[in-house]
């Protein structure tokens, strides 16, 4: 006879405690300032954009919590600058999730952490099973976050009152998940080499520009031929062009298929660009001498791109065996100290140190690479001192093993 499997009770679903205040004057903005002022702990802080929608990344809602204070969501659009935050507060610790995806739109507004808490980051490195804020809420509140309304377009105006329920939850439930990682953290010896990340994503320079960003479209690898992939720059640096100026997000206006299914069809003519069927629309429609002037640059242009992308990095390791043998036996043993240390920390094996700085000391390591060298370049690249301190030994010993395992006469001398 089986057991008939019974499933897990529902989770409570998070509800707001605290009132939920859409700020959209000044007056309401410094009333604002003053309640977060008077209440008390680190001060939740969150910020929603329209990604997918508009072509700008900009924070189209910034929302604020304390305890004890009403769940206050600023209209940026209204008021402007929200650097008041940053003088008012600044002094304060800041609680953030995933503070990489929003510190550079809350700068555009004026807001500048001083002191943060990651709670994404916060549970990566506690070993919690998920990081996302719906799962970490799960986990460490035992309830239910419902997480429709995180695309949505948030340049909206009057924004329903459903997601305004929805942005108060991200920011009032994050004092409590701060403390409880806190408390993992502190349990587990690792609280200082958290307020090392913590601090390290303040000071994160952005990623450097693309140098041929129009690479990046979907469906490139159909198109063949330095003349064809002319074309398809000229088309997507004109849908760049109209994107920012109309501030809509590039795919909504053509989508990447449209491009491509234009280059590979090699239309005679407006006429026949506007027939593709891929190629419908309005923004197609209506703007087909843009895009027809585009395919005629591409056409006559001197400028032709190289077949393959150009290098700015390492290869991919899969090609490594055949390009660089020896990387690719120290990135093979490399990631099984990486993979073991992880295990013993209880941390990512990818917060323990960055993908893309491993592949690169593997493939063109410092010589000799002893723990010393290793350190420092690492420390070049951008390591935390934590990280280094954890990884730079037992890296140097999985070079030598890698060496060894090309060179068995070298490991009988030793």
């Amino acid at each position: 006879m089986t057991e008939e499997t019974q499933e897990a009770p529902a989770l409570p679903a998070a509800a707001p405690q605290a009132p939920i205040v859409l700020v959209d004057t000044l007056s309401a903005f410094h009333h604002a300032l003053d309640d977060l002022l008077a209440a008390s702990g680190p001060m939740a802080v969150d910020a929603e954009r329209a990604s997918g929608f508009r072509y700008s990344s900009r924070a189209y809602l910034v929302q604020v919590y304390r305890t004890g204070s009403a769940n206050y969501l600023i209209d940026p659009l209204a008021i402007g600058s929200l650097a008041d935050i940053t003088t008012t507060l600044g002094d304060h610790e800041w609680i953030i999730h995933a503070a990489h995806q929003d510190l550079a739109c809350l700068r555009e507004v004026g807001v500048e952490p001083q002191t943060l808490f990651d709670t994404e980051l916060g549970a990566r490195l506690a070993g919690l099973p998920k990081v996302g804020l719906q799962g970490v809420v799960e986990d460490v509140l035992g309830m239910a976050l419902a997480k429709e309304h995180s695309a949505a377009d948030w340049s909206t105006r009057p924004l329903p009152e459903e997601w305004l329920t929805y942005a108060a939850l991200d920011v009032e439930l994050l004092p409590r998940i701060r403390d409880e990682i806190a408390r993992i953290l502190t349990d587990s010896g690792k609280w200082d080499l958290a307020q090392e990340e913590f601090q390290a994503q303040l000071s994160l320079s952005p990623p450097a520009p693309k140098t041929e960003p129009w690479r990046r479209l979907s469906g490139l690898h159909q198109i063949r031929g330095s003349r064809a992939l002319a074309i398809a720059r000229e088309l997507w640096e004109a849908r760049e062009d109209l994107a920012q100026s109309t501030d809509k997000a590039p795919g909504r206006l053509v989508p990447d298929r449209a491009l491509v299914a234009a280059v590979v069809a090699n239309p005679s003519s407006k006429r026949e660009l506007a027939g593709l069927k891929e190629f419908h629309g309005r923004a197609r429609r209506t703007e087909i001498p843009r895009w027809w002037n585009a395919i005629e640059r591409g056409r006559a242009t001197e400028d032709l791109p190289e077949t393959r992308a150009p290098s700015e990095g390492p290869p991919p390791p899969r090609v490594w065996a055949d390009r660089n043998p020896e990387a690719a036996r120290r990135i093979a043993a490399s990631r099984d100290v990486l993979a073991s240390l992880s295990d013993e920390h209880d941390i990512p094996a990818e917060n323990l140190l960055t993908p893309d700085y491993l592949r690169r000391l593997c493939w063109e390591p410092p010589v000799p690479a002893t723990t010393e060298a290793i350190s420092a370049f690492l420390r070049e690249k951008g390591a935390r001192p934590w990280q280094i301190a954890l990884v730079s030994a037992p890296l140097e010993r999985a070079f030598v093993d890698a060496h060894q395992s090309e060179n068995p006469a070298t490991a009988e001398e030793s």
